[in-house]
């Protein structure tokens, strides 16, 4: 049975999970941090064990940002991601201010666009959007 628990993620499944799709390892305070600042979190379950998560991040108003949309590749291909990234919408349709829009963004993986297009985002650039951008910031 499939279980979809909010805010309820711990560091440690945290991190298990982002092992599990091969992403770039975190330090255990790292992981801390991102899920204690994190706005939203859905992590999903299937027999007590962890398959899949997904957080929101921003500032709520303006703008939001769908981050570590995560499902383990034994689980792919089952709708939980289209399920996990349902609920994220709804989550920021419901803290969206009436009469005003929120901007949702994401950076999905090479590869992962089409899913993303399936649930009505855009990729960019567009006539009126710039491309997206990133930078790692070291000290």
């Amino acid at each position: 049975m499939i279980v979809f628990k909010e805010n309820k993620l711990d560091v440690d499944t945290y991190l298990y999970l982002r092992q599990q799709v091969n992403w770039k390892a975190l330090t255990y305070n790292q992981a801390n941090r991102a899920i204690k600042n994190s706005m939203y979190i859905i992590t999903v379950y299937e027999a007590d064990k962890p398959i899949a998560m997904g957080r929101i991040v921003g500032d709520g108003s303006v703008v939001s940002y769908i981050q570590d949309l995560i499902v383990i590749p034994s689980a792919q291909g089952e709708k939980i991601g289209s399920k996990l990234l349902e609920k994220l919408i709804k989550y920021v349709e419901s803290i969206t201010e009436e009469g005003t829009e929120m901007m949702l963004c994401l950076m999905c993986a090479k590869g992962r666009e089409n899913f993303y297009k399936h649930h009505n985002f855009i990729e960019r650039p567009t006539n009126n959007l710039g491309p997206g951008m990133i930078q790692y910031v070291r000290p």
